[in-house]
């Protein structure tokens, strides 16, 4: 994760590059040349974009896609910084950006449901900026779909998903806005890679970039613009080949450069804050879940004391007749490093007999560590007037 002297070159639009971990901050040292570009406002509005914003389909495409992005938190001698990741086979094995790992001496992968392992390197490229992290507590896990196939056109809806500054599980949807972009960034050589309406701020490095039509994982988001308002991604085409040789065959060297602890599920340290967020946040996964009909996910998230006479199949049976929950307001009531109690106003869309009705409900959470996981202790709820 070293640093280069930085040098830009204007040619009318002048684009800063976002590496590092979400730290650094690389600008273009070479020109664009053999590209086939549009710039974002020759294009116009895009017809029913913001109907297909609204689809149930496209919230379900990042309802799941997000559970399979991870927060990458790296250390090496001399700092640290943040990326991003995504699951993409069953082996636990995370493609992400090689300038977010590069010398790292410790890797910490954060999950969706806010569990924080230990990584190693398994391979990497800095000429062509992948790498690919392993995981193997998050084997068997189900990745991502991904297409390699597909060669994105210009005007094709895209999501990209990420953590930029730290922000868990963001996300930000555009287009692709042009094609065969050629950046030089350092030792990095990008060529004919998408450039996206959809922007990427630092730490959205290695984070998925997905077609809005099928779900599916096209390219990595890999730098973006310095105003925020344009994103670059290498499409996986140009990198599968070598990310799956890696998987079959890791690079040993640096796995046992990057993983100095080991491996396996580390203890949480939380602050006051930290903890206050990141239950905030385990409640709306709890929702989430539920609305994307994942209750297995839903479940796992309880503590122990919640699922004692709760089995997963009354669990489940308690919310099939729930069609949507959205959360209204969310706050935190108290906080301490260990605890958060948290109060969320929700409205539950619910079918009784082929009617549906809406309730407004009150739900106060208590959430705290158990083994080494933040999970909701206990809750009660109250139906609003």
């Amino acid at each position: 994760m070293s640093v280069t002297v930085n040098k830009m070159i204007s040619i009318g639009l002048t684009i800063a590059i976002i590496g590092g971990g979400g730290f650094l901050i690389y600008r273009v040292d070479k020109t664009i040349k053999n590209s086939n570009v549009y710039a974002q406002s020759t294009l116009g509005s895009i017809p029913n974009q913001s109907q297909e914003k609204d689809k149930p389909e496209f919230k379900q495409i990042i309802r799941d896609t997000q559970k399979k992005v991870v927060l990458i938190e790296v250390e090496n001698e001399e700092e640290s910084g943040l990326g991003s990741g995504f699951l993409y086979n069953d082996k636990g094995d995370i493609i992400t950006n090689a300038h977010v790992v590069e010398g790292a001496k410790k890797i910490r992968i954060k999950t969706s449901d806010t569990s924080i392992y230990l990584g190693k390197v398994i391979g990497m490229s800095i000429e062509k900026d992948v790498a690919v992290i392993r995981v193997k507590a998050l084997a068997g896990k189900e990745p991502l779909k991904i297409n390699i196939d597909k060669k994105a056109e210009i005007g094709d809806p895209v999501i990209a998903f990420g953590n930029p500054h730290g922000l868990e599980n963001t996300v930000t949807n555009g287009i692709i806005s042009g094609i065969d972009r050629d950046l030089t960034i350092g030792e990095t050589k990008y060529r004919g890679v998408y450039q996206t309406s959809a922007p990427i701020a630092p730490g959205n490095s290695g984070g998925p970039l997905v077609l809005q039509s099928t779900g599916e994982v096209i390219g990595i988001n890999s730098a973006g613009g310095k105003d925020g308002n344009i994103g670059f991604s290498i499409p996986l085409s140009q990198v599968m080949t070598m990310v799956q040789g890696w998987s079959m065959h890791p690079n040993e060297k640096l796995a046992s450069e990057s993983s100095s602890e080991g491996e396996g599920k580390l203890s949480q340290r939380y602050t006051k804050d930290s903890l206050a967020q990141d239950a905030r946040y385990l409640v709306q996964y709890f929702y989430d879940s539920v609305n994307s009909r994942d209750y297995v996910n839903a479940y796992a998230v309880l503590g122990s004391s919640m699922k004692n006479g709760l089995s997963y199949e009354k669990f489940r049976s308690g919310y099939l007749n729930t069609m949507n929950v959205e959360v209204k307001e969310i706050s935190v009531h108290s906080s301490t490093s260990s605890k958060a109690e948290i109060i969320a106003i929700i409205e539950a869309r619910e079918s009784n007999n082929g009617e549906q009705h809406v309730t407004m409900y009150k739900v106060t959470y208590m959430i705290g560590l158990e083994n080494d996981s933040l999970r909701i202790l206990k809750g009660k709820g109250e139906t609003m007037k």
